[in-house]
């Protein structure tokens, strides 16, 4: 399968279709006590309670299921700061494909250690030294393996998009929809099933205050890259869009909003106690700017929200919950 081209809707359908029984159709979970506090129904796709806790083993899995015998055999690799690195390591496994994986040296120790125990083999940068995309592609060439990008690749955002395919099948006529925004693949994928199965929907991305190259670009009408940011959502501190994710969103989406570190962790806090939901600061950027949109343009909605991932490491996780 090529990674050029376009994606289509029909692509999350197939999609859907090929990770049928090997990811988690994952809850859509309601709260009286956060309807009340945020002034509108919410809506919460829990991808935290996913395989490896996180969204990102449906476009993992999506694209290796659809690699040749010799790509299988040659192996893949891939490059990520943590999500993406479980993803493709499991999907890797389950499929009988060797798997190496590009991490940075600061990526939560619980997500290292399970890259590592789903089998693959971890090769470490700096991330603001070193450029991961080029580390893990002179490895392709180096061992001919096939390169599986976290985001920027239609079998990646074709996956990810059956997120909010089965958000829409599971709760009907949304309002709005938010999700969170690093790379793009989710914010993509997402968009070609809102606009599929819910075309009224106002549909946002959210990313950290401290990266908003996406909102950059939306604004500009083209790629905007930046440093890598330093926020504690750690599973957001892309440089960049992708060439395939920047279209679909441009085209597709309403807004790209941002969220700041406190307001992560006042999100992953009412999470906590509202629905004793662990989630990482990352898979809190939805509900953060949610809430903030429910007393401006959205009170009273239906609001749908993607909440991407829960890998945080316990001890952070109870730092952040008793921060501020």
């Amino acid at each position: 399968m090529s990674d050029a081209g376009e994606v289509s809707y029909a692509d999350i359908e197939a999609a859907a279709e090929r990770i049928a029984g090997v990811v988690h159709r994952t809850p859509v979970m309601t709260s009286r006590r956060l309807d009340q506090h945020a002034g509108a129904q919410i809506f919460l796709k829990c991808e935290n309670l996913q395989r490896a806790g996180a969204f990102k083993i449906r476009g993992a899995y999506n694209t290796l299921a659809q690699l040749t015998e010799q790509q299988r055999r040659a192996g893949v690799v891939a490059f990520s700061s943590g999500n993406h690195a479980q993803a493709v390591a499991l999907a890797a496994s389950a499929l009988g494909i060797p798997a190496t994986i590009v991490m940075p040296y600061d990526s939560p120790a619980s997500k290292l250690a399970a890259t590592k125990e789903y089998g693959a083999e971890v090769v470490n940068y700096d991330r603001y030294t070193e450029d991961r995309t080029a580390i893990a592609t002179a490895l392709a060439e180096e061992r001919g393996l096939t390169l599986v990008p976290p985001f920027d690749h239609v079998g990646v955002i074709a996956g990810q998009g059956t997120v909010a395919k089965e958000l829409i099948e599971d709760v009907g006529g949304l309002d709005a929809v938010l999700t969170p925004l690093g790379g793009g693949g989710l914010l993509a994928g997402t968009a070609l099933s809102v606009r599929a199965l819910a075309p009224d929907a106002k549909l946002y991305g959210v990313e950290p205050e401290a990266g908003d190259d996406g909102a950059q670009s939306f604004r500009a009408g083209r790629i905007v890259s930046i440093p890598a940011p330093k926020t504690i959502a750690d599973g957001a501190q892309t440089t960049s869009l992708g060439t395939h994710t920047f279209p679909i969103i441009r085209s597709l989406v309403d807004d790209v909003l941002t969220a700041s570190d406190a307001e992560l962790a006042s999100a992953m806090r009412l999470l906590a106690g509202t629905l004793k939901l662990v989630v990482e600061p990352t898979g809190a950027l939805g509900l953060a700017a949610a809430l903030r949109l429910a007393q401006e343009d959205l009170a009273g909605a239906r609001i749908g929200v993607v909440l991407s991932g829960g890998n945080v490491d316990l001890d952070r996780y109870a730092a952040l919950l008793t921060s501020g």
